[in-house]
């Protein structure tokens, strides 16, 4: 199943930047078996990232299996980097389960996907791992945990989710990560792959752009907001956060969702997308679980900040306080 693209006018963009070069990007939305891809001959050399839309459930062995499907069919479609949703690996129905569920860095499911990534030759983003710390005996809580597996299987980055979303939304019910996990210490540095640098995020921090611009001060090409959206906020803000993260950073942001009804006592919004630095969607995955693909242009990006060079104009001595608290 295509997906669509929708992109600013040309003569919009050839009146704001003179020169500045439009690329064909290929747009594909598929279910876990596509058949064809859609993608212009031009952009063949660009590197092809993949994002898995799944529907985990308390069942690890089965959202493994899930998973494993659709970064084989990203790998057979030529992807060199696939992102999966936080929760990949289970969504339990209480902080009780959830605890009992998870497992250290060293366990047997990171160890599943380690192989994984060795069998398809291809990087993976774990977008938000239930992780037993090395203080597991002393705080019996976990971490959000953001893994980044290269071709190889070896573990390249690991981020814990530093903004817990301790919220109450009427009409989409109580969330207190807090109740399990434990808020993460620090951010990541971005990390060379072989799409571009990639930011490592999951889904709340997108509401703290202090962190998205941190990550671009540090280099990040690429920010990837592995998500489980609510179905109250998902229609709102979604797709209005992560293009303003994508406007604001100059970046492509990836952005892998959970989606449907995990079960009885929870839902998640889906609409995993690619974002692209101007803002546009280019690849979005359709109703249920699938895989959308998007090509990357780092050109395209660089064009974008020469002509429009917002870093050069920032004012960190007006606002440099902005990520401290109201008085």
């Amino acid at each position: 199943m295509l997906g669509f693209i929708t992109r600013p006018p040309h003569q919009l963009l050839s009146l704001l930047c003179p020169g500045l070069r439009i690329p064909r990007l290929s747009v594909h939305c598929a279910q876990p078996r596509p058949r064809a891809m859609a993608v212009s001959s031009s952009s063949w050399e660009l590197p092809l990232v993949a994002v898995c839309q799944v529907t985990s459930t308390p069942d690890k062995q089965q959202n493994f299996k899930t998973c494993a499907e659709l970064v084989r069919e990203a790998a057979r479609l030529g992807a060199c980097l696939a992102f999966l949703p936080e929760a990949f690996d289970f969504i339990a129905r209480d902080p009780a389960e959830t605890l009992r569920l998870s497992e250290p860095l060293g366990g047997k499911l990171l160890g599943d996907y380690t192989q994984l990534a060795r069998e398809c030759g291809l990087w993976l983003s774990l977008g938000g791992f239930h992780e037993r710390g090395q203080d597991w005996e002393q705080t019996q809580k976990i971490y959000n945990c953001h893994v980044l597996l290269n071709s190889k299987g070896s573990v390249v980055a690991t981020y814990r989710k530093t903004h817990l979303c301790d919220v109450e939304i009427p009409g989409q019910g109580p969330m207190c990560e807090s109740n399990s996990t434990i808020p993460g210490p620090s951010l990541e540095a971005p990390v060379s792959t072989p799409a571009g640098k990639v930011g490592l995020a999951i889904c709340y921090d997108m509401r703290f752009p202090e962190l998205s611009l941190a990550l671009v001060k540090a280099g990040a090409e690429i920010l990837t907001y592995p998500s489980a959206f609510g179905s109250v906020t998902g229609p709102a803000h979604w797709e209005v956060l992560l293009r303003a993260r994508a406007i604001e950073t100059q970046c492509y942001v990836v952005a892998a969702a959970q989606c449907g009804r995990h079960h009885e006592k929870r839902a998640s919004y889906g609409h995993s997308m690619v974002v692209d630095p101007w803002g546009t969607v280019v690849a979005r995955c359709s109703e249920g679980p699938g895989v959308c693909l998007a090509r990357i242009d780092l050109s395209y990006l660089q064009q974008l900040r020469q002509y429009l060079p917002v870093f050069q104009h920032r004012r960190p001595d007006l606002y440099d306080s902005l990520g401290h608290p109201r008085s």
